[in-house]
């Protein structure tokens, strides 16, 4: 629109406004010299002086004469363009020299012609060059202008309200919250994409549903045999085989929870304000009275819409993972433009680059880089990561100022 009217302005200088200047310039400037060719058949001072009066009564102009004067050779001050066209119309309708004074009388124009006998002085209104159809070429291109803009802001407002409608369900559907009242409207092709939208959600929670609910009666069909296993063994005498098996069965319980909470991820539960900075104390504290020495920080109070238990479990795994290999841990949390920032450092052996992302594949311990004789399934990280992903946040691993590991979890606000 911008482009548009500047097109137009150019259009109407180049073309409306030089030519009808020059037009009035040109009436003006005959004026004149019509005047000029009268005194000059009729040279004596009463047909001058009828002369005068008659251009003062019908052609709108105060002419006097300066008898044997002399026109200065002083140039005259001009401003704007309509000077310029003046001085063209002059030359090419007196042929004699003048000058044209547009500053020294207000609203007026004073030319000065010099004649063979003296000087010609014409006063003019500044009127009889300039066209009215000016201001109402700019009230027009301002007025349709303004209500062009209006309309073309309610226009594009009421088409990005449904886009950003879209754009916050899909970023609140990433970070594991529900959007129940969103509904497609807004143009045909953004209804399409809202419909697609609501589809694909539809799908994947019916998904996420349908794998829960095998999940659970996996687990329920494995619990059944082991927990037969279980009452056995309780029957036979406590010899070193039979200890053995019950070890076996315990740690198959222990992997079968962890194999279930990693492939159910906790995605059932519903999210709801949470205060970050105090689930984090919860969590050092039951780490703590495992015998792990934690210092923890928190800038202030960060209340956030998580799924409570999911998000303690992805807390717990790293504190956990921290004070199992190092001696010392130390957390960090504060808020970082729109996030929240949880940083977790140990004084352990930590993990090579390389490895640090193989780090979160399910099932891999990094032997080389870790204890050995801890123990773990090689789940920890990958449902603490899927856990702050589901949240619309992450983890990254890096190296500690302590020397051991860093886990920096980001989670949006």
């Amino acid at each position: 629109m911008i482009l548009l009217q500047l097109v137009s302005a150019l259009v109407f200088y180049e073309n409306h406004w030089n030519k009808v200047s020059l037009r009035l310039a040109r009436g003006l400037t005959g004026d004149i010299a019509a005047i000029i060719e009268l005194m000059h058949r009729s040279p004596g001072p009463k047909d001058r002086a009828e002369i005068l009066a008659l251009a003062a009564s019908t052609m709108g102009m105060d002419v006097s004469y300066r008898e044997g004067k002399i026109l200065a050779n002083v140039p005259a001050g001009k401003i704007g363009v309509q000077d310029n066209i003046l001085d063209r119309a002059l030359r090419e309708a007196v042929k004699r020299p003048f000058k044209v004074d547009t500053a020294s009388i207000d609203r007026k124009i004073a030319i000065a012609v010099q004649l063979g006998g003296g000087v010609l002085d014409v006063v003019v209104n500044r009127k009889r060059l300039f066209s009215s159809t000016t201001y109402i070429f700019v009230l027009w291109m301002v007025g349709t202008s303004m209500i062009l803009f209006g309309v073309a802001t309610i226009f594009m407002r009421n088409q990005v309200r449904p886009i950003r409608r879209l754009a916050a369900a899909a970023d609140n559907f990433g970070k594991g919250r529900d959007a129940p009242s969103f509904k497609p409207e807004g143009a045909t092709e953004v209804r399409r994409a809202a419909a697609a939208f609501i589809s694909m959600r539809d799908r994947i929670q019916r998904q996420i549903g349908q794998r829960t609910d095998m999940l659970a009666g996996v687990s329920h069909d494995l619990r059944t045999p082991l927990t037969r296993m279980k009452l056995q063994l309780e029957m036979f005498k406590d010899d070193e085989g039979a200890l053995e098996m019950k070890g076996d069965i315990a740690d198959m319980e222990h992997m079968l929870e962890a194999y279930l909470a990693f492939a159910r991820g906790e995605g059932d539960e519903a999210q709801k304000p949470t205060n970050i900075s105090a689930m984090l104390y919860e969590v050092v504290g039951q780490s703590g009275r495992k015998g792990a020495v934690i210092d923890l920080h928190t800038e202030d109070d960060f209340v956030v819409p998580v799924r409570p238990n999911a998000f303690k479990r992805c807390l717990t795994n790293i504190v956990e993972n921290a004070g199992r290999y190092g001696e010392h841990v130390s957390i960090r949390a504060g808020k970082r433009g729109e996030s929240i920032e949880i940083v977790v450092d140990d004084d352990g052996p930590g993990i090579p680059k390389e490895s640090r992302e193989d780090a979160f594949k399910p099932f891999i311990r990094l032997e080389q880089s870790r204890n050995p004789e801890t123990g773990g399934v090689g789940l920890g990280l990958s449902i603490a990561r899927d856990i702050m992903r589901s949240h619309g946040g992450d983890i990254q691993l890096d190296r500690s100022p302590a020397g051991g590991l860093r886990a920096l979890l980001t989670l949006p606000i």
